[in-house]
């Protein structure tokens, strides 16, 4: 049971690691267990569209950046400069939890892609980002489109790029603004 709560405290830390891209962008802030909350999200709603082990496609997401409570999130410029051995972090991560196999078996699923789940999570982890950066694009950030455009070159499955299609041509507002009684806006409350 230690090792399960030391491994718990663990991905506490994912809360504290911030998304390091951001900060080329120039707006927009988030930390790593946001991020792997919504991918978890997308690739539930990603699996489910396709047909695929949601159960599975989920724990993918949920768990695909794991590692960073370690290692940190190394940004795209980061990446040419720093290396990280995030499935050794992985490994160390879960010694002694009875995780290991499970979450290290996710781990190369996910690096081989070759399982239409793998793919999906790649997705979703990508589509979490184009959101962000669509968000940003409305509002005002123009640098915003250019990681778009390159975000949107890196989709793997035909749910994951019909996602993408919807959310270039949706206003980030349109969730609540777009409300079921247009009236709320003017009265202040719903009836």
């Amino acid at each position: 049971m230690q090792r399960l709560v030391d491994f718990l405290f663990e991905a506490g830390m994912l809360r504290k690691t911030p998304r390091s891209g951001y900060q080329f962008l120039g707006s927009g802030r988030e930390n790593v267990a946001e991020h792997s909350f919504r991918t978890a999200i997308i690739g539930y709603v990603l699996a489910k569209e396709a047909g695929a082990d949601i159960a599975r496609t989920t724990a993918l997401c949920l768990f695909h950046d794991f590692a960073e409570a370690r290692t940190g999130d190394f940004n795209y410029v980061n990446r040419i400069y720093n290396q990280a051995d995030a499935r050794a972090a992985l490994e160390d991560a879960c010694a002694g939890t009875g995780l290991t196999a499970d979450l290290t078996g996710m781990w190369d699923e996910l690096e081989a892609e070759e399982s239409l789940e793998a793919r999906l999570a790649h997705d979703a982890d990508q589509l979490d980002l184009i959101l962000n950066l669509k968000e940003e694009l409305d509002l005002g950030n123009k640098y915003a489109a250019k990681w778009l455009e390159n975000a949107l070159k890196r989709l793997r499955t035909r749910e994951g790029i019909a996602l993408a299609e919807t959310i270039v041509e949706t206003d980030h507002t349109d969730w609540w603004y777009l409300v079921k009684d247009r009236n709320w806006w003017v009265k202040g409350r719903q009836d």
